[in-house]
């Protein structure tokens, strides 16, 4: 289980460590967007130190509508445990995302009044 935080306007984030590809583990604070159905979002630029592998594009329906995304094959560490996962990568991503796609696999606990965050 990870201990979250809550955002000054009540976003919930999290911890979690990026692993590049030479396996340097990078630890990365992440907003849960529960409107993004994948597991993590990243904006390109933060993308180029990982080198993470190219696996295609994938259109995608955003806020502002329809658009293609850039997938890599990442790893991420969360919940202690290490996972591979595809990565939507853009443009206009100003936080690093994690998607409702945890949700199915992570139990989350949210409990504002008592200041209660966790993921796992």
């Amino acid at each position: 289980m990870i201990l979250g935080n809550f955002g000054e306007n009540g976003q919930l984030f999290f911890e979690i460590e990026l692993i590049t590809d030479d396996g340097l583990n990078l630890p990365v604070d992440v907003m849960l967007d529960t409107g993004f159905t994948g597991f993590l979002a990243i904006n390109k630029q933060d993308l180029e130190c990982l080198d993470w592998v190219y696996i295609g594009e994938e259109p995608l329906r955003t806020a502002k509508g329809e658009s293609r995304f850039d997938i890599y094959l990442g790893k991420v560490i969360l919940n202690e445990q290490e996972y591979e996962i595809p990565v939507y990568a853009g443009d206009e991503i100003t936080e690093v995302l994690l998607g409702s796609e945890w949700l199915k696999i992570l139990p989350l606990l949210v409990n504002y009044q008592a200041g209660i965050l966790t993921l796992g």
